[in-house]
């Protein structure tokens, strides 16, 4: 199982107005342990006011740099971003989980391949990491950029885009879109809609010659971008994407509601991890797994508790659960009997999960 570990802040540095990156001092006999796949996030843990707070952030550096660094962009009412922003600081000691994710695909150094990425504000985090190993490690390979910001002074990292556009002059491309800024060129103007990307898929991407697409941002972006291109003629599994929050839909709220009415009351529950068995019966006040083990004392991994990052994966061995919503596992995992315990819902007398996968 992965393991919370103490390192320093090393570097902190204001990107924009309401942004931080955070450097973190990973020291020597660590380093093999956080060893990384560009597109990957780690899960930092603080203790704030009290309270055990998780959250997971996308590295933005290359494997290649051998550098641990995330930005975190600070959101109203948002605990850990506002204690990042505000309170963190150099020397400061920080709990952080050894890197995890799949949003990434194999890099091949004698490649010749074609990749688009689209981002929004801190979505630009794992696509740093993304375009910088592949432009590196594969000198045929090209990248386009289409990156959605508010303003120009929001635009997360500009600085570093730019000298990675100097770098690698004719292989990347920018394409910057601000919603609350006007540019002369009103195509530049405004989000992504279907206007857009039939522009787009028309003028500056050739399908047909598109290795792999990356998509990063809100639900709604991620889903409209995707089914356009696949409409488009991109095979649907080029399309890789990462959320980084989502708002439950109406979709959502009707599957949620579904699920919960075939949750079985008082789910004798038996949870492997580390090579050992933890028993408890579900509580009433707890509809998902993981919920229901914590008030129990169990000490399992987790982060975002919204379906999205995976950290709280496990496989169900014995019994049956449903998922709530499920934004992280793919359709091969699923098959796998592999569910996410913060949303898997006990639908069984007895259940058993083993988080030793």
């Amino acid at each position: 199982m992965a393991e919370f570990h103490q390192v320093k802040i090393a570097e902190i540095v204001k990107e924009t107005k309401d942004t931080v990156s955070i450097t973190f001092d990973i020291p020597e006999h660590l380093q093999k342990t956080f060893e990384f796949i560009q597109g990957q996030y780690l899960t930092l843990r603080k203790i704030i006011n009290g309270e055990d707070i998780r959250r997971s952030y996308s590295l933005c550096t290359s494997p290649l740099e051998k550098k641990w660094k995330v930005a975190v962009k600070k959101i109203p009412g948002g605990v850990f971003s506002s204690y990042a922003n505000d309170t963190l600081k150099v020397g400061d000691e920080i709990e952080i989980m050894e890197p995890s994710g799949s949003f990434f695909v194999e890099v091949e150094k004698s490649a010749s391949k074609n990749y688009i990425a689209f981002a929004a504000g801190s979505g630009i985090t794992p696509m740093l990491s993304i375009i910088k190993t592949h432009l590196l490690s594969e000198p045929k390979s090209t990248f386009k950029l289409f990156y959605l910001n508010r303003t120009v002074k929001s635009i997360i990292f500009k600085e570093e885009i730019e000298r990675l556009k100097n770098q690698f002059f004719g292989r990347f491309q920018v394409f910057y879109f601000l919603t609350k800024e006007q540019r002369d060129i009103p195509f530049l103007n405004g989000r992504f809609d279907t206007q857009k990307l039939n522009v787009l898929t028309k003028t500056f991407i050739d399908i047909e010659d598109t290795s792999d697409c990356f998509i990063c941002g809100p639900q709604e972006m991620i889903f409209l971008i995707r089914d356009h291109l696949v409409e488009a003629g991109l095979d649907k599994e080029k399309v890789h994407y990462e959320l980084f929050f989502s708002g439950d839909s109406d979709k959502d709220s009707q599957h949620i509601a579904e699920v919960l009415e075939q949750k079985v009351d008082g789910t004798e529950v038996t949870i492997i991890d580390g090579g050992k068995e933890f028993h408890f019966v579900m509580d009433d006040d707890f509809d998902n797994i993981l919920d229901g083990a914590l008030a129990a004392g169990a000490d399992l991994p987790f982060a975002c508790k919204g379906g999205v990052c995976s950290t709280c994966k496990c496989k169900v061995v014995e019994g049956s659960v449903e998922m709530k919503i499920n934004y992280a596992l793919i359709e091969s995992e699923v098959k796998q009997n592999l569910v996410l315990s913060c949303q898997a819902v006990p639908t069984t007398e007895k259940v058993v999960v083993d988080f030793d996968v």
